[in-house]
């Protein structure tokens, strides 16, 4: 009677469950507390489950006296259960068939006690993934984007989709979400896989898509989000855009010069038409054009469009140039006196800045020859800038050279020392002329003479003697153009000579002038004692006296000069 009542107190109801939950993690260990009192005389301890339809699993049984523990053949169970002393259950490796209620049956040889546990089993998803993802989403086509998949999650999840962060709802013919979910039969564990139909816009093209899988663990709520997919956005062009490279304000003759053209569709146009000026046709091309060498005519409208005529660019280019004439230019050899106008002409597509340099010293003025000189012999540059170009410059040269036959003029001077005399020969002429020194009568030649710097055309050949005798020197210049020759009377040391006796002249008229102030000087005074009489008498004498002296000068002038002409005589014969 005690066993038949024992067995039957084992089937109870469901209404008498309990609330108590144990939640579990899928794979880790179930712990389920008896959460009875020990009774007094309790003789052993039991743990069972219900089936669906109610009918207990007896599953582990200890006895209180005995101390031994029995575990029931049950497969499902087999080598993953623990009873202890306290009578609490463990399960090994937690599944989802282990989501029951069990219950804890303390039995005495009076009474049967039970208490149920309900047992929650969860299992965490994969992170999901997007799988099939699309190569491409075109602007208006829905088209499949991917599919979001979570595995073995338990229970199942929900799947949602996001654009840069922002949930994604369902939208007729835009947004079109559909949600599957696969349970395993031999795990119990969920798949949920979403796909999402979408219709991208140009604004998609760096958006980033993600989905997010929303599940329930032992604590609650949780969610995981997949790594973010950008997708390569196709839509068509709607501008076409040329552009000239290198991307210089200025462009000159010579250059290179790419025109690019491209259009905003994704992928771009690889192909366009472009159309130059002085072409009836557009000449197709990718996306550049190259043209090099270009020149002035080269300036005008250039456009590009696409392949079908239907969208166009157009930009205006200016080929910048610079012409410079010189005339006359090169080497140009001219006589001096002579004229020679000198032209610099300017061409250009601004305004140009035009300077001149000789021998490398910056001018002034633009050089004019009405009469040439020596001095305006040289090298000269006329060159020409644009500034607003970078590297547009031109020079042309003129190398001018002025020629002259020797000009010869010959000075003579006595040393302040007395003891010699500077004979001085100075030279004009282009080429150089080489000057040569002789005695005339004698022609012995003098090698001793000195030569100043050769400045402009001209330099001055020196010599110093001292003759004891009059005597005649030549100069002989010499170039290419002609031999000239002058000659120049010098007289003996001891009679004095002068460069320029126009001085003298001055010099005499100097002391006369003197000589008339103290003369009046003197007739003042006469007439201040009234002695008007012997006033004249001795202007009288003065002036007498005045003119004996000039007859002398002159009467050794004459004496002199005849010397002169005697010494020439006997050097002539």
């Amino acid at each position: 009677k005690k066993m038949l009542k024992i067995v039957s107190s084992l089937f109870v109801s469901p209404l008498a469950l309990g609330l108590y939950t144990v939640n579990a993690v899928y794979g880790d260990t179930i712990t389920m507390p008896c959460r009875l009192e020990v009774p007094d005389g309790l003789m052993f301890g039991k743990w069972k489950y219900e089936m669906p339809n109610g009918s207990p699993v007896f599953i582990a049984f200890r006895s209180s006296t005995k101390k031994n523990v029995q575990y029931d053949d049950v497969p499902d169970y087999k080598d993953r259960l623990s009873l202890s002393e306290n009578y609490t259950l463990s399960i090994k490796d937690a599944r989802i068939s282990d989501e029951k209620r069990f219950v804890c049956m303390l039995v005495t040889e009076d009474d049967v006690s039970e208490e149920p546990t309900i047992v929650k089993v969860f299992k965490q998803p994969s992170q999901p993934e997007i799988l099939h993802q699309a190569d491409f989403l075109e602007t208006e086509k829905l088209q499949m984007l991917g599919e979001c998949v979570a595995r073995d999650s338990y229970p199942e999840g929900n799947v949602t989709w996001y654009k840069n962060g922002r949930l994604l709802q369902p939208v007729e013919e835009v947004v079109v979400i559909s949600l599957q979910k696969i349970v395993d039969k031999s795990t119990g564990l969920f798949t949920m896989t979403s796909s999402l139909q979408y219709m991208p816009t140009k604004e998609d093209a760096n958006a980033k898509f993600s989905c997010i899988v929303t599940y329930y663990g032992p604590s609650g709520q949780k969610t995981i989000q997949s790594e973010p997919v950008v997708f390569d956005v196709h839509y068509p062009t709607e501008k076409v855009t040329i552009q000239v490279l290198p991307q210089s304000s200025t462009i000159k003759e010579g250059d290179n010069i790419t025109l690019k053209c491209s259009g905003n569709g994704n992928p771009p146009p690889q192909e366009f038409l472009f159309y130059i000026p002085g072409e009836a046709e557009g000449i197709r091309s990718s996306d550049t054009y190259i043209m090099t060498d270009v020149r002035r005519n080269a300036t005008g409208e250039y456009k590009c469009s696409l392949t079908d005529k239907s969208m166009m660019d157009s930009t205006t280019i200016t080929v910048h140039y610079l012409d410079l004439q010189l005339t006359p230019s090169g080497e140009v050899t001219k006589q001096i006196g002579e004229a020679l106008p000198v032209s610099c002409t300017i061409s250009s597509s601004r305004n140009a800045t035009v300077f001149w340099i000789k021998d490398n010293t910056r001018m002034q003025t633009s050089p004019s020859f009405s009469s040439l000189q020596y001095q305006d012999a040289g090298n000269y540059i006329c060159e020409t800038t644009l500034q607003e170009v970078e590297g547009l410059r031109k020079r042309k040269t003129l190398k001018l050279i002025v020629e002259g036959k020797p000009q010869v003029k010959m000075t003579k001077k006595t040393n302040t020392n007395k003891m010699s005399k500077t004979i001085v020969c100075h030279v004009e002429g282009f080429p150089k002329p080489a000057v040569q020194w002789t005695v005339t009568g004698s022609g012995s030649i003098i090698n001793k003479a000195k030569e100043t710097r050769y400045v402009n055309g001209k330099f001055s050949s020196k010599i110093v003697i001292a003759p004891e005798e009059n005597v005649t020197l030549t100069c002989i210049a010499e170039n290419q153009l002609e031999r000239t020759v002058t000659s120049l009377n010098v007289s003996a040391i001891s009679i004095p000579e002068y460069d320029e006796p126009e001085d003298r002249n001055d010099d005499n008229s100097e002391k006369v002038n003197d000589q008339a102030k103290l003369i009046v000087g003197i007739v003042v005074g006469l007439l201040l004692v009234a002695l008007v009489a012997g006033v004249v008498y001795w202007l009288y004498v003065k002036k007498s006296k005045t003119a004996s002296k000039h007859v002398d000068k002159d009467l050794g002038n004459i004496e002199e000069n005849k010397k002169l002409e005697e010494n020439n005589h006997k050097s002539e014969t």
